[in-house]
């Protein structure tokens, strides 16, 4: 089936080898930025990421080195699925990045750390919406999941 009888029908899936949007690159490589200066944050600093009241432990450092992994490894995979045009890749990488800045934002609600909570939800909206840009349907469709 071509293009246009995708789009006569309803389809709006792209290509898998189609260029990547410049939207789409910009909202990864911000994603990506902020996951890797959350993990040097972690990592160097991690009294930045709680309360000034409360104390640095060692099961603090232990939570903060998790935090370390977890964030440099999506950030590093991001940015090589996105270096490498691995659409599939960088769509299942950027709903997986978007799910993480969500419930981080309901977890920011939940613990009353409102000054931050708007812009992780912000960052998650954004990658949910490069998501839908990469994959040509909106995360809730079945086919979002599909398309490689």
């Amino acid at each position: 089936m071509t293009q246009a009888e995708a789009e006569t029908r309803g389809d709006t899936a792209r290509p898998a080898n189609s260029a990547i949007p410049s939207f789409v690159s910009t909202i990864v490589v911000l994603g990506a930025l902020l996951m890797a200066m959350g993990a040097v944050i972690a990592l160097v600093h991690p009294a930045m990421l709680v309360s000034p009241d409360a104390a640095i432990t060692g099961a603090v450092r232990v939570y903060a080195g998790y935090l370390v992994s977890r964030n440099l490894a999506v950030a590093v995979l991001l940015l090589a699925a996105l270096g490498l045009r691995a659409r599939g890749m960088l769509n299942t990488l950027v709903l997986l990045t978007a799910c993480i800045q969500v419930l981080d934002a309901g977890l920011d609600c939940w613990e009353g750390r409102w000054a931050i909570a708007p812009g992780v939800t912000v960052l998650g909206a954004l990658l949910l919406v490069a998501a839908w840009r990469l994959s040509g349907y909106p995360f809730w469709k079945i086919a979002a999941w599909r398309q490689g």
